[in-house]
């Protein structure tokens, strides 16, 4: 992790200039195209944006920011598909001649639930504009400069906890993708623009049967469910000490009808231990899985309960493409800021993990403004998510991810590159067990 004082604070603004103001990018005339393209779009960007952050929805319920994208991109010269394989899923594609290569991007558009209301305070709301203006002046730049591609923008619904990049591809809509991109806001220093990896996930939840009874009358005819659900979360934190520091094991107790039935008089049945397992690589994942499951499991022996186990939702660590890093890095680091490889969503999960095991792909994360202890996932965020200067931050990522898509439709060497380093990356990751 890097060095907390160094993190973007709204009332410390410097506008620092780029690392190498200046330095060669490959097509600077496109490139200047691109951010003019951009300048041109941004009112309307700002305006999605937004409209779905003061409009949240829930996983896979993302039926405004849905509509509000097919029909915006329909207006400016895509092919829209609504209900693309999900319900709230949608593709945008736009192509120009024949033969090109395809670029694939993501637009993420879900909200969490905060006080009976959804927020953006995961920044999707960031993350929805950014492919949308990917999607917009790359199109705007094939035309102008006569470049044979196409263009494959993508709503994926579901980042938080629905896996929804996951089940896309397993119907196959990124077929045909030669690369994928997206971005991602989070905490860092200012102006910087993360390639740092994430951690991969696996979702357990140890469903506990028991029996029920009086809890003061007849304690001894129960099986206490609960008692094994506090004895599953205690075994999981006495186990930490012996996990690596960069693991990450948490989680949750649920029992049914709790919140209808709050009755201390009884023993409870029926319980839940819902519990994520984080390890920097998913070929960790399954070694961290084997020192979890017993914990879940003695409980169990210990108060005499049935016990189910469920693993499921699994997602993967970010295999960051070499090349297609190393080119977001040059551009950015000529024109908007500077690279970290240590912040963006290190120690957090994405869906997305999984799509770069599939393909050449890239999700840098992209500092924005934040204020202490107001990081991703908290009501502080959301509403840092919305300042326009988080709005510029994100334009810049924006504008680097479309530089470097050119150079994937127009430079063959560059594209051999970023092919060789793909197997390579993940042949790296892959053996990090």
């Amino acid at each position: 992790m890097g060095d907390p004082t160094t993190i973007w604070r709204p009332d410390n603004t410097k506008n620092p200039s780029p690392s190498t103001p200046g330095s060669p990018i490959y097509r600077p005339d496109i490139q200047d195209y691109i951010e003019e393209r951009l300048h041109d779009f941004d009112s309307e960007l700002r305006s999605l944006s937004l409209k779905i952050h003061s409009n949240g929805e829930l996983k896979f319920e993302e039926y405004f920011a849905h509509d509000l994208a097919t029909s915006f991109l329909a207006t400016k010269g895509f092919e829209v598909v609504k209900k693309y394989h999900l319900d709230t899923a949608w593709s945008a594609t736009f192509e120009h001649k024949q033969g090109g290569r395809t670029i694939g991007i993501n637009s993420e558009m879900d909200g969490l639930p905060f006080d009976g209301k959804v927020a953006h305070a995961c920044g999707h709301n960031l993350i929805f504009i950014s492919g949308i203006g990917v999607a917009l002046a790359l199109r705007e730049a094939l035309l102008k400069f006569d470049i044979s591609g196409k263009i494959v923008l993508l709503g994926t619904p579901a980042e938080e906890g629905g896996s929804g990049k996951v089940k896309l591809l397993e119907k196959d809509a990124y077929k045909g993708m030669d690369i994928c991109i997206m971005c991602h806001p989070a905490p860092g220093p200012e102006r910087s623009v993360s390639l740092s990896s994430c951690l991969a996930l696996q979702r357990i939840t140890a469903t506990y049967r028991g029996h029920t009874a009086h809890a003061a009358l007849s304690p001894w005819e129960g099986r206490n469910a609960q008692d094994a659900a506090v004895l599953a979360y205690n075994n999981i934190s006495a186990l930490r000490q012996q996990l690596r520091p960069s693991y990450r094991v948490h989680g949750i107790i649920e029992g049914k009808d709790w919140a209808v039935n709050r009755n201390s008089n009884r023993i409870w049945a029926l319980t839940y231990h819902r519990c994520f397992v984080r390890t920097p690589t998913k070929a960790m994942l399954e070694g961290a899985v084997k020192r979890v499951v017993p914990c879940l499991e003695a409980a169990a022996h210990a108060t005499g309960c049935e016990l189910e186990l469920d693993l499921y939702g699994s997602t993967y660590d970010l295999v960051q493409n070499t090349a297609l890093g190393n080119e977001v890095a040059t551009i950015v680091k000529s024109r908007y800021g500077f690279i970290d490889y240590e912040w963006g969503i290190y120690s957090a999960s994405t869906d997305f993990g999984n799509v770069t095991y599939e393909l050449p792909s890239l999700h840098p994360g992209f500092a924005i403004p934040t204020v202490l202890n107001g990081g991703n996932h908290t009501r502080e965020f959301a509403a840092a998510a919305a300042e326009p200067i988080s709005h510029s931050a994100c334009m810049d990522v924006t504008k680097a991810l479309a530089g470097a898509s050119i150079r994937i439709l127009l430079d063959d060497e560059f594209f051999a590159e970023v092919k060789r380093t793909f197997e390579e990356d993940k042949a790296r990751r892959e053996t990090q067990g």
